[in-house]
């Protein structure tokens, strides 16, 4: 097609005004039309002082000032462990928020390992959901936004005993996570899941139970450290059994991580051991969470340093003590997080 000459013209007037317009633009307002940065809060996950709590050297009560004044953080995952039953005394909690609140934390989520939800046992499935309900009251009195529970029996993996068969366990860990759900859904909370022991390490089996609650408050919480398929039978049936124990079956952690994104309500940072230049030894978190910012994740990421805890019981190991290893996961996050900015 010809163009006349006035045509020709006029396009290049209007070119050369928004040429002229672009100029006088700030900057921001194209960066803005850009893609958003990536980024992510760190918080801090009560099981890095697995060490001290289990030997009396600090408790509860003291998570709050030690992760404020220690390592800059104030945003706070609890473990239901560690609160001694406590989790129903009103007096308890109400100290343990003016703590929290007196130093500006917040309380982002407990990790409850309870009964079994999914037990094949219609009435224990039912009792178990039951006494969850504390945990989900308990967690919205803190300022939770989410309890963090597991589909299985916890305690068989203390014994190397194989979990439930996987088909039958789906259905029961549906029905009994749905019913929890629908409770927690009356104080807007979340209930997620992560990949923890025996088929909930099967991130297929993961994704398939979430695929059928097919709940909004429902989520995942992907864990780097937690696709042991299959481990080698502890010595003792204790933490320092399991602690002591080798994984023989893994399903692929960067799979994993990439099938359970989707579902993802928080990351759970796991480590263990760190080489001479600050990178976890058993897994790639560049590579992790580029696989993280590609899924579009907006939250928490939480340290969960297990190293201290490990080394107690096996002091040549080579694991960092419990603070400089929690000082090194959020040096490696935060490095981690500009590269991938």
């Amino acid at each position: 097609m010809i163009q006349s000459r006035r045509d020709f013209l006029n396009q290049l007037g209007l070119t050369a005004a928004g040429l002229s317009l672009a100029s006088a633009l700030p900057t921001s307002t194209f960066a803005d039309m850009g893609a958003k940065k990536f980024t992510f809060d760190i918080s801090l996950a009560e099981f890095s002082f697995a060490g001290e709590l289990y030997s009396g050297k600090m408790t509860n009560m003291d998570f709050p000032a030690r992760t404020k004044k220690d390592f800059g953080i104030n945003v706070l995952e609890y473990v239901s462990g560690f609160f001694n039953n406590k989790h129903t005394d009103q007096a308890y909690l109400k100290e343990l928020k003016q703590r929290c609140d007196d130093l500006g934390m917040k309380n982002n989520l407990i990790m409850v390992d309870g009964a079994n939800i999914a037990d094949l046992d219609a009435t224990k499935r039912h009792q178990a959901v039951e006494a969850h309900h504390a945990w989900v009251d308990a967690a919205k009195y803190l300022g939770c936004s989410s309890i963090r529970v597991n589909l299985g029996d916890t305690s068989k993996a203390m014994t190397g005993v194989e979990d439930d068969p996987a088909a039958e366990a789906a259905k029961t860990a549906a029905d009994g996570y749905h019913k929890l759900l629908e409770y927690a859904a009356k104080s807007k909370m979340d209930v997620i899941v992560e990949n923890h022991f025996g088929n909930s390490t099967d991130i297929d089996w993961l994704v398939g139970v979430i695929k059928q609650v097919n709940m909004p408050n429902a989520g995942l919480l992907p864990d780097f450290g937690n696709f042991c398929r299959q481990r080698s039978k502890p010595e003792t049936n204790d933490i320092k059994g399991i602690m002591g124990t080798k994984c023989v079956k893994e399903y692929d952690r960067y799979e994993g991580v990439k099938k359970m994104m989707p579902y993802a309500k928080g990351i759970s940072a796991k480590t263990h051991k760190f080489d001479a230049n600050g990178n976890e030894t058993e897994t790639d978190f560049r590579k992790m969470f580029q696989i993280i910012k590609d899924a579009g994740f907006k939250g928490y990421v939480g340290i969960e340093y297990e190293g201290g805890i490990i080394g107690m019981y096996n002091p040549t190991g080579g694991y960092l003590p419990t603070n400089d290893g929690i000082q090194a996961t959020k040096n490696l996050l935060e490095r981690v997080r500009t590269e991938l900015a």
